[in-house]
């Protein structure tokens, strides 16, 4: 009998109440990371669209001063230099230089719109 309690002593491993306090340690970390990462996230997209909106503004400015009676088009854009992020759409309207109104949308975090005008005022909704 007293050889059986010796043998038990050497065996090595985790005890189940250990494994537990683990796995629940591991929750907690998740729970406080993954809402963290998510805005994150969110804010880099909202960063790349404010940019891709001024670059797309920027783009139009430079065609305008070659072109001043000129329309904006998604074509010109991307030849005087613009290239939207990914998962970015660019809407334009009012293709004129003093009617111009451009709105970019993330396909990714679609809940915020950022718009510039023939002035170059960002804004967003």
């Amino acid at each position: 009998m007293l050889q059986k309690l010796r043998l038990n002593h050497n065996q090595k491993g985790f005890t189940l109440i250990e494994l537990m306090i683990v796995i629940a340690i591991i929750g907690i970390l998740a729970a406080i990371a993954i809402p963290n990462f998510i805005s994150y996230r969110k804010r880099g997209y909202y960063s790349a669209a404010n940019a891709d909106i001024k670059n797309a503004y920027t783009a139009a400015q430079a065609y305008f001063s070659d072109y001043p009676t000129g329309e904006v088009t998604s074509t010109v854009l991307a030849a005087y230099g613009f290239k939207s992020s990914p998962s970015m759409s660019i809407s334009i309207s009012g293709l004129g230089q003093t009617d111009l109104d451009m709105y970019t949308v993330n396909g990714a975090a679609d809940d915020r719109t950022y718009h510039v005008d023939s002035e170059g005022s960002i804004s967003f909704q």
